[in-house]
């Protein structure tokens, strides 16, 4: 009798041994599959950048053989539906960004009447062809992306909205002055670059014009708006989820 007992635990102890070493032979696989999943992540995307061209490529750059694959992008307000075609290599372009809608809301809310209208950096054009509408006003954009361009030509004549798209590094090509210029700035092109948009901005203001941009708090909103503070009386008039809306009015224009 007692023999047969050592027989069964020994017998038990085999099988609680092998169970244990299936279970090691398992994490260790499941260990080594998540391993294999992310190695192969990581090389798609390396490759993808071979093949294409467009990994990590930048909104506010120039690639000629960057493939396109247009999507459209549906978006409201107060009642009237706007379509945007967008693409790859331009600004946000799979979603409508929360900061330029943040935007324009602001806009909306507390500008009451625009004659002339210009939006900086443009991308797609969703900011200047919304506003457009709203303030039934021709919309002057400027991008330094030729594709948004195409894009911002396409999107005015589907939206039936009246305005002109140009290539335009920054202010650089703008001529004309305006009662309400608007941006969300190329935060990736560098600071400098964001602090010229903004300054050079004043210089094309009319009388009591204003400019309206977004940047999130951590790309450093407080520090931008100090840069500029000898030309603008600047006013926060919003913050939300990271994204500050300011307010800018010429000092010395009235």
């Amino acid at each position: 009798m007692v023999k047969q007992q050592k027989q069964q635990l020994m017998m038990l102890d085999k099988k609680l041994g092998q169970s244990l070493n299936c279970q090691k032979i398992i994490k260790y696989k499941e260990r080594n599959d998540k391993q294999l999943t992310s190695f192969l992540f990581f090389a798609t995307l390396i490759l993808s950048y071979y093949w294409t061209g467009d990994f990590l490529e930048h909104y506010f750059t120039n690639n000629q053989n960057l493939r396109s694959e247009i999507r459209s992008l549906d978006f409201e307000n107060e009642g009237q539906v706007f379509t945007f075609f967008s693409d790859l290599g331009v600004f946000s372009k799979n979603h409508i960004d929360y900061g330029s809608r943040l935007l324009l809301k602001n806009i909306i809310k507390n500008v009451k009447e625009v004659h002339s209208l210009l939006d900086i950096g443009c991308g797609y054009g969703f900011l200047g062809i919304v506003l457009g509408r709203f303030y039934n006003v021709s919309v002057s954009l400027t991008d330094v992306n030729k594709r948004a361009l195409h894009l911002c030509e396409k999107n005015l004549a589907l939206n039936k909205v009246k305005g002109t798209a140009w290539l335009s590094d920054g202010l650089e090509n703008v001529q004309d002055s305006y009662d309400l210029i608007v941006t969300n700035p190329p935060i990736r092109a560098g600071k400098k670059t964001v602090l010229n948009i903004l300054r050079d901005a004043y210089y094309h203001l009319n009388k009591n014009g204003e400019l309206w941009f977004v940047i999130r708090k951590d790309q450093g909103v407080k520090t931008i708006m100090r840069d500029i503070s000898d030309l603008y009386q600047m006013e926060i008039m919003a913050k939300d989820k990271g994204f500050y809306i300011v307010r800018a009015k010429t000092v010395d224009k009235g």
